[in-house]
């Protein structure tokens, strides 16, 4: 008897465990680069295979070029494409390897700022420091998100030919596939010359001479001024962001609050940064 109930109890944790099993499985997309991905196939079509992550919603698009194979979760499976040659083979091949939608995922660069001084161009530096102040501000609060640092970012953009002359002539999608990121960062910084403060003091001082009976034996009267002038500045930041298929998730301007006597950005750039889709407390 003992043994019959072991034997039924053995049969019902087959059972469940099968069930788990079933409900557990998932698509498995094999690339040809070694890659595995798993998730749902939830199209194909003659050239691409779109794909979404296990336990999240956004859909990728892969080639199936870059594709091997595709196991399903029924266990059915379908060859796209033969194995990539051996990497010391490939090597001899003069061929630009650019990254999958799927190779950007969670991934984030940050562009140099455009910075306008009285709408005309300003000094690039102010854009790279910007950008830098953008990377440790949000690196800070980026929680399941890999962002690229500047200086990494900037080397990839002038490999890729992407220079300032030339990146109108590029998409963003063009951008991300060069950088290997799902998200651009593209800012702005605009100052403008606001009114003018100044500020006028005058001081004068009389001194009276007297003689040994304390009486007045003469005087002398000096008198001085002194102005100050201060340039104050109006400045907004913009901040645009951009996925890998060029959509455009977050465009918005700020204006700081006061103006301001050395054209400080950070308050308004914080002030977007906070609000963005990136930003995580």
């Amino acid at each position: 008897m003992k043994k019959i109930h072991l034997f039924i109890l053995a049969i019902l944790l087959s059972f469940n465990v099968l069930a788990q099993t079933k409900t557990t499985r998932v698509d498995i997309i094999q690339k040809t680069n070694g890659e595995e991905m798993k998730g749902k196939v939830t199209r194909i079509t003659d050239t691409d295979i779109s794909f979404v992550y296990a336990g999240e919603t956004l859909e990728y698009s892969i080639k199936k070029s870059d594709i091997q194979k595709v196991t399903y979760a029924s266990g059915r499976t379908e060859v796209f494409s033969q194995a990539s040659l051996p990497a010391q083979d490939r090597q001899k091949d003069q061929v630009t390897m650019s990254a999958t939608p799927a190779d950007h995922h969670n991934k984030i660069a940050i562009l140099p700022f455009t910075f306008l001084m009285d709408n005309q161009p300003g000094a690039d530096e102010v854009g790279y420091k910007a950008q830098d102040d953008t990377y440790s501000i949000l690196s800070q609060h980026s929680a399941g998100y890999t962002i690229l640092d500047p200086r990494t970012t900037n080397a990839k953009l002038i490999q890729a030919g992407i220079t300032k002359e030339k990146i109108r002539g590029f998409s963003m999608k063009d951008i991300c596939d060069a950088l290997g990121v799902e998200y651009i960062i593209d800012g702005s910084i605009t100052q403008n010359k606001g009114y003018q403060t100044s500020s006028t003091s005058d001081n004068s001082n009389t001194k009276i001479k007297r003689n040994d009976n304390d009486k007045i034996r003469g005087g002398s009267t000096s008198s001085s001024s002194y102005s100050s002038a201060a340039q104050r500045y109006d400045v907004s930041v913009g901040l645009h962001i951009y996925m890998d298929n060029n959509a455009s998730i977050y465009n918005q301007n700020h204006k700081a609050f006061f103006s301001n006597t050395d054209g400080s950005y950070s308050s308004p750039l914080e002030y977007l940064l906070k609000r963005c889709p990136l930003y995580r407390k």
